[in-house]
């Protein structure tokens, strides 16, 4: 046998140990309790039905219109909601930090984090069945109140649009906890 006949073996070998191991691995992994997350929930409804079911309350200020309207967005799907089973009640705090400042103390960066704190309530009962808290950071440049090229028109447009991002990512996390939590619950 030459060279490159032992070598197409070996390869034909490696290929078929690589599917024997990857076959193995795919039957392990169906007895772990893996579950994929928007597929059906412990009792068998379709969590993005249970989802709909989820009544977003009101949340303050801008930022807090912003972030209800991403989480009806990611709960609908855009769709019409269900008659609703829970409410979501969230606090939402929003704070600034400057990160870059020049020799005169003016910022020229600055991190937009928003901390929420939010509750899942059965209506029925009024019992909250599930809490938790999360939070999003987005940075944004701040060119303008420096007195380099900028304006303070380019600044606020750069605030509202880090506001825009962080509710975004925090509507997100949010939406996955809560359909981690009623996958199970539900």
């Amino acid at each position: 046998m030459s060279w490159r006949e032992l070598s197409k073996h070996n390869r034909y070998i490696r290929g078929a140990a690589a599917a024997a191991l990857l076959g193995l691995i795919s039957l392990g992994a169906g007895g772990c309790g893996f579950q994929p997350l928007y597929g059906s929930t412990s009792s068998g409804a379709n969590l993005a039905e249970v989802m709909k079911t989820v009544d977003i309350a009101t949340i303050g200020g801008r930022t807090g219109q912003r972030l209800r309207n991403e989480l009806l967005f990611g709960t609908t799907g855009g769709g019409a909601a269900a008659a609703p089973i829970y409410r979501l009640d969230v606090a939402l705090r929003e704070t600034t930090r400057n990160t870059l400042v020049t020799q005169q103390g003016l910022a020229t960066s600055q991190i937009l984090e928003l901390d929420a704190e939010y509750r899942l309530v059965r209506i029925t009962d009024n019992e909250v069945v599930f809490k938790a808290w999360s939070n999003s950071q987005a940075a944004y440049n701040m060119v303008g109140s420096t007195g380099l090229a900028g304006s303070t028109y380019g600044d606020t447009r750069a605030g509202l649009d880090a506001e825009n991002r962080a509710a975004r990512t925090l509507a997100d996390t949010i939406k996955t906890r809560l359909a981690a939590y009623l996958s199970g619950a539900a």
